[in-house]
């Protein structure tokens, strides 16, 4: 399956080039009809037809591919610039070794974790993606209805294309809310005195895109004729109506603020009176900021590798925050999360929960909430037997001395 997994990401790479793309493509050196033969002989290797039939999660990214529109499949596989970000936060986790101990009773593996006194089965959870109804018309419920049957975590967008109270329904529970916060403080506080009402009592504050982004591989690879698009949105695939703005009025405000400070953060921390993450620290120095200002938790994130082209991946970034931090607040990360052993991996760097976006996507975009369901279950199992191999049979167990690594110890 590696090597499928590295022909793959080879193929797209050269696909992708610039440089060929002068030549008109790799069709044009290879020859049209040996590229198709060989990209079919590849894809077809892996192609399930059911959910069931998938093996791992990347099992699910060429059945998406084939059934979203492309110009919908372009902007949920971009990332920025280069995709350096989004290619490293991938490699990242091949850097880091596993230090498995034998002659453990693993009959008993216990996956669960309580994240501020509700229980889940799993440190595995549901990354906040914007306009879900756009890969698949099972959308958010959908994917709140697969979270629910997996007894998982979902964090909804503000970006959601559908609005926070029906998704609460179909969860069985509030989901935890990432917030872009406009530009301005009466249109913020109107969004959350919102989703405090809906039952929502964490929100995770958004802070590595507020300036935009330049999306070069979406640009380069979406269609010319955006028109396919219309029934959903005009334009681009960010460009479409918001559920969670409907009532205020956004007339010359911001959807991203790029004037966001830590003023600003103050002023959600005093108003909110639920646990309050801040999503997209990187660092140890704002991990510090973060105690400073009374956060409860931080999301280690760099939005996919689609916010800035640090080239870092998140990881790799894991370590120094979780040091700084020092277990005094929770640290969760995101970001090229794609096997169980990834989960591991980022455990015993010290993450409390670890998310997962575009592999539920592609299942998402596959089968609907079923294909959502399937790839939380082939995560929550390959992170259960990764905990068995290597003698840990809680999530408490999994500690540094399970990995080596050559990131940084601080």
């Amino acid at each position: 399956m590696k090597d499928i997994e590295s022909r793959r990401a080879f193929l797209k790479f050269v696909a992708g080039s610039p440089c060929l793309s002068t030549l008109g493509g790799i069709a044009a050196i290879v020859g049209p009809s040996s590229m198709a033969h060989a990209a079919d002989a590849l894809a077809e290797t892996t192609i399930p037809a059911t959910p069931a039939e998938a093996l791992t999660v990347f099992d699910f990214e060429e059945v998406a591919h084939r059934k979203m529109l492309p110009g919908h499949w372009a902007y949920m596989q971009s990332g920025v610039d280069l995709d350096a970000t989004l290619r490293a936060n991938r490699e990242g986790y091949s850097k880091v070794q596993l230090r498995p101990r034998r002659l453990r009773d693993a009959t008993k593996v216990d996956m669960r974790v309580d994240l501020w006194g509700t229980t889940y089965a799993s440190p595995v959870f549901l990354c906040p993606t914007g306009g879900e109804r756009s890969i698949h018309s099972d959308g958010e419920l959908g994917v709140a209805r697969a979270a629910k049957k997996r007894d998982s975590l979902q964090v909804l967008s503000t970006s959601t294309s559908t609005a926070v109270e029906q998704v609460n329904a179909a969860l069985g529970r509030p989901v935890w809310y990432q917030l872009y916060a406009p530009g301005k403080w009466p249109q913020c506080e109107q969004m959350l005195k919102r989703v405090a009402s809906s039952g929502v009592s964490v929100i995770a504050l958004t802070v590595d895109n507020t300036t935009g982004r330049f999306s070069e591989s979406y640009l380069r690879n979406r269609p010319k004729d955006l028109a396919q698009c219309g029934a959903c949105h005009k334009g681009d695939p960010g460009d479409r109506e918001f559920p969670m703005l409907a009532g205020i009025d956004m007339k010359g405000v911001k959807r991203y603020d790029p004037a966001m400070d830590w003023d600003f953060v103050d002023r959600i921390r005093n108003y909110w009176k639920g646990k309050f993450i801040i999503k997209g620290i990187d660092t140890r120095e704002d991990a510090q900021l973060c105690l400073q200002h009374g956060i409860d938790g931080i999301l280690v994130s760099n939005h996919g590798g689609r916010s800035t082209e640090t080239g870092r991946a998140t990881i790799e970034a894991l370590p120094e925050v979780v040091a700084e931090v020092r277990g005094r607040i929770p640290v969760f990360v995101d970001g090229g999360v794609r096997r169980g052993t990834d989960v591991f991996k980022a455990l015993a760097l010290g993450a409390t929960a670890v998310g997962i976006g575009r592999p539920f996507l592609w299942g998402l975009g596959a089968f609907g909430e079923a294909g959502v369901d399937r790839v939380l279950q082939i995560m929550q199992a390959e992170l259960k037997l990764a905990m068995g191999n290597c003698g840990t049979r809680t999530v408490a167990d999994i500690t540094r001395e399970y990995v080596a690594t050559p990131y940084w110890h601080g």
